[in-house]
């Protein structure tokens, strides 16, 4: 039977340049389309460009890059059917991190690492299931409602904040944050800082 196709954006091997993995290298495969069009999005190009590729299709270009590691990201991954994408790339022996804005509950039982970036709307049993949550902060960001996310740190669970654009006032606020909150972390766009691509 055939499979389904899937939108893809970009396929490409770089290094993970931010959160709790910075400096693994990965085998990022971009999704095209998210239904949020956050204004501050840094990938508007992934709203509406894309290649349809299967499952087995997406395998054997990541077969081509000396790498274990799949970064499923986009646009909004999840907006597509992911599993049999899941079955296909776990089967071949890779492990999976999947970053969401987490609006839409989503199984991730075949998924080695969730991040969960809240937009407009998440859902709670995504918060959940993240092992990590990353809030990008900026000057317009509610504080007050930035806390409601601290609830979901424990053991499993740990939430970074990204400043905006790595612009320094932004930087400056969140490290102001963590201080005053020290369960938290800091998580810089490094691969943008080094210009890694």
């Amino acid at each position: 039977m055939q499979r389904p196709s899937l939108k893809i954006n970009e396929i490409f091997y770089s290094i993970q340049g931010e959160g709790k993995h910075t400096g693994m290298p990965a085998v990022f495969v971009r999704l095209s389309g998210c239904s949020m069009r956050c204004p501050w999005c840094d990938t508007q190009y992934a709203h509406t460009a894309f290649t349809l590729m299967t499952p087995q299709q997406i395998l054997q270009q990541v077969q081509t890059f000396p790498c274990k590691n799949i970064i499923i990201t986009g646009g909004e991954p999840t907006e597509q059917p992911l599993p049999p994408l899941l079955e296909t790339l776990k089967a071949a022996g890779y492990t999976i991190h999947l970053e969401t804005n987490g609006y839409k509950d989503t199984d991730v039982s075949l998924i080695d690492f969730v991040t969960v970036s809240p937009k407009r709307y998440v859902s709670p049993h995504m918060l959940a299931k993240a092992d990590v949550i990353k809030l990008v902060v900026g000057q317009e960001t509610d504080l007050q409602d930035l806390q409601k996310y601290f609830a979901y740190q424990n053991a499993k669970t740990q939430i970074y904040l990204q400043p905006q654009s790595n612009l320094q006032e932004n930087i400056d606020l969140c490290v102001k944050i963590i201080k005053q909150n020290p369960f938290l972390r800091l998580s810089l766009q490094t691969h943008k800082m080094a210009h890694i691509r």
